[in-house]
């Protein structure tokens, strides 16, 4: 079955939504999303955007703070225009409906509006934008419900996307060569209810998959967040960079029927303090900003905490503040620890460091376009320069926005341009030869064994010889899944483990190759940093075929 559009949306995050209300002024809009459209990264953000709308902040502070977390490795152009250009696009989201928490006293028409602004570890003031404890929910809503009243666009939920379709522009002896000045002309996607594949073209290819946790055994993330955007970009020959970068966030809930649940970096930010079993603090023994030091410096110091006293967590504890100031605040830790047995406003909170961002992706410019023709990349899926080696909080959604606006305005310009083509010609998907799989045990198994040895090879602190452990298991996983991926029909759960297995095999070979420490790659051999010889972004390429 095939499907044509001007615009074709892999995800339905934030930077998805957001892309395709822009683009579908000037075309049609097909978004594929693997599950319910809500289901994303996005709607499990609970702390909030960064942007500058205090009177006692400014720009410089902002991009300052940025490059300070980021650690030497961010791109200080992109830095400047994306925090310059974010309350322009928070008016924008105030203008769809999205309901920011205000100051007290202030109503939704005041004009212009002043803002709750939340400080979180890392930020010199207080700018974090929230609606309450669930911001991303509230973001998602919004642009979901706009998106599903649009005439112009057509969204597939339950469908998951399988590979990007290259045209080819050059020939050798009757052989197709992969080169960088390829075009995308769509994608493969599985039906996960029809359990078919279906061929979708376009003029125009975005990106917008989300994260990669569920690499890892521990996350915060959602099912979904499976690497989906960047294994599908470099298998193509997109260029990749910086993902041995991946960011741990330093408190989830710790609790046996608890599954990948944050308690929001706000909770600290208004004054929540690290404890160990004994009530007693830590945070200034790793850094003088004690609980709110930036992600990296708190993941590190929990773990540290853990590994020296052997017990299963640390604790996050708020109980000194109003009862009645933290039930309001956080409306929605509070209730999730509340049906666990956990009363936040009494005792401290159980939580661990787990998998939350990747800050390394698929390579853009400062338009969000990859160095493949007509295929673009936005959010946690792309590579800006925006994060460096580690993600100031709540920069994330700020990226997804401000990139979403600037690819959508390059990708429209683009079709305009070239109105006058024809549609670049998708073939159809070939399973000629494979069966109905009698061993799905392998996907499962395979499954389990890479997100624990990333955890325990590749994780918050890493070691040549954990890399090297890891490097052997990942390279005869990739045999096995080459293998039962060519003979069998495929499946969701195959194309997902395909796509974790390439996602873990970049992360290792990053994190090898990368020797020293910085930002959120610790390496026991190499504790320190090293600017003269490794200031500089870890960049991979699949290899040209031919």
């Amino acid at each position: 079955m095939d499907f044509e559009s001007d615009f074709l949306i892999i995800g339905s995050g934030v930077a998805g939504l957001s892309f395709a209300l822009k683009v579908a002024e000037y075309g049609t809009v097909s978004m594929v999303t693997k599950k319910a459209a809500m289901e994303s990264n996005t709607n499990l953000a609970q702390g909030g955007i960064a942007s500058v709308f205090d009177r006692f902040d400014s720009f410089d502070l902002h991009i300052a703070d940025t490059l300070a977390s980021g650690d030497g490795l961010c791109n200080p152009a992109v830095v400047d225009m994306v925090v310059k250009n974010g309350p322009d696009r928070i008016r924008e989201l105030v203008d769809l409906g999205v309901r920011f928490n205000l100051e007290p006293g202030e109503s939704d028409r005041s004009s212009p509006p002043v803002f709750d602004l939340g400080r979180e570890g890392g930020h010199s003031r207080n700018r974090i934008l929230h609606a309450m404890d669930m911001t991303g929910a509230e973001v998602e809503r919004t642009l979901v419900e706009m998106v599903k009243r649009h005439e112009r666009i057509t969204l597939f939920e339950n469908h998951i996307a399988i590979d990007l379709i290259i045209e080819s522009n050059r020939m050798k002896r009757g052989l197709v060569i992969t080169t960088h000045e390829d075009q995308c002309c769509g994608a493969y996607v599985f039906d996960r209810r029809k359990r078919c594949v279906k061929t979708f073209a376009a003029r125009v290819t975005l990106l917008a998959t989300g994260g990669a946790g569920k690499v890892y055994l521990f996350t915060s993330n959602p099912d979904i967040a499976t690497g989906d955007g960047i294994a599908m970009g470099y298998r193509a020959g997109a260029t990749v960079a910086n993902l041995e970068f991946v960011q741990f966030h330093p408190t989830c809930l710790y609790h046996p029927e608890a599954k990948n649940f944050l308690i929001s970096e706000a909770v600290r930010g208004e004054g929540g303090v690290l404890v160990d079993a004994a009530g007693q603090p830590f945070m200034e023994r790793y850094d003088p900003l004690k609980d709110l030091a930036c992600r990296d410096v708190v993941a590190r110091a929990i773990d540290t905490e853990l590994k020296r006293s052997g017990q299963d967590s640390v604790y996050l504890d708020i109980s000194h503040r109003d009862a009645a100031f933290i039930r309001r605040r956080f409306p929605n830790i509070c209730e999730k620890c509340l049906s666990l047995g956990i009363d936040m406003t009494r005792e401290p909170i159980p939580v661990v460091p787990a998998a939350h961002y990747m800050c390394g992706g698929v390579v853009t410019d400062i338009d969000g376009k990859t160095d493949i023709r007509r295929l673009y990349a936005v959010g946690e899926t792309a590579c800006t320069g925006l994060h460096g080696a580690n993600r100031l909080a709540s920069n994330s959604l700020l990226e997804a926005l401000v990139y979403a606006d600037r690819a959508a305005r390059h990708a429209s310009a683009e079709l305009r341009e070239r109105a006058g083509e024809i549609r670049p010609q998708a073939p159809h998907w070939d399973e000629v030869g494979t069966t109905d799989s009698d061993e799905a045990i392998m996907v499962a198994h395979n499954w389990d064994e890479i997100r624990r040895f990333m955890w325990n090879y590749v994780g918050i602190v890493r070691s040549d010889k954990r890399l090297d452990r890891a490097h052997r298991r990942i390279e005869i996983i990739q045999n096995e899944i080459r293998e039962y991926y060519w003979d069998f029909r495929i499946s969701a759960d195959l194309i997902e483990l395909r796509n974790i297995a390439v996602v873990a095999e970049l992360i290792i070979t990053c994190a090898m190759h990368r020797k020293e420490s910085r930002g959120l790659h610790y390496n026991l051999k190499y504790p320190e940093r090293d600017d003269k010889r490794w200031q500089k972004d870890t960049v991979l390429r699949r290899p040209f075929e031919g």
